[in-house]
């Protein structure tokens, strides 16, 4: 059953076609904070990352990402990126976890909504 899944579940993590093209074209570059490893070919010319876990894109820092696409020549282990100040820590996608966000009202949240304050008209069709 893993060896079905390697070749069929893209969504969780490399399929034999990837590992494959990455133990005979890739060279290593780097990890990132979540364990995701970066690899490009022998030119230079291809950039791909192997996912530690579920394949979602939002998992992939800023830095990383600009190296990917090119943005950036050096990867972030050899040019770190300079973060500002006043930046928060990357995270990646939470929808349908824990920690999403759960505006007041919602039914994930206490499911009261606050109550209307009357400072708007309702819409009639003539």
């Amino acid at each position: 059953m893993k060896f079905l899944k390697k070749i069929f579940a893209w969504w969780d993590g490399a399929t034999i076609g990837t590992l494959l093209t990455t133990w005979t074209q890739g060279a290593p570059v780097g990890t990132d904070q979540f364990g995701n490893r970066y690899y490009q070919n022998k030119t230079g010319a291809r950039r791909w990352v192997l996912y530690n876990g579920t394949v979602e894109a939002s998992r992939v820092p800023p830095d990383w990402h600009g190296w990917l696409h090119h943005t950036y020549a050096e990867p972030p282990t050899k040019a770190p990126f300079k973060v500002k100040s006043w930046e928060a820590e990357h995270q990646p996608n939470l929808s349908g976890t824990a920690n999403a966000y759960r505006p007041e009202g919602s039914l994930q949240k206490s499911g009261q909504r606050p109550s209307a304050t009357g400072d708007y008209q309702a819409w009639k069709p003539e």
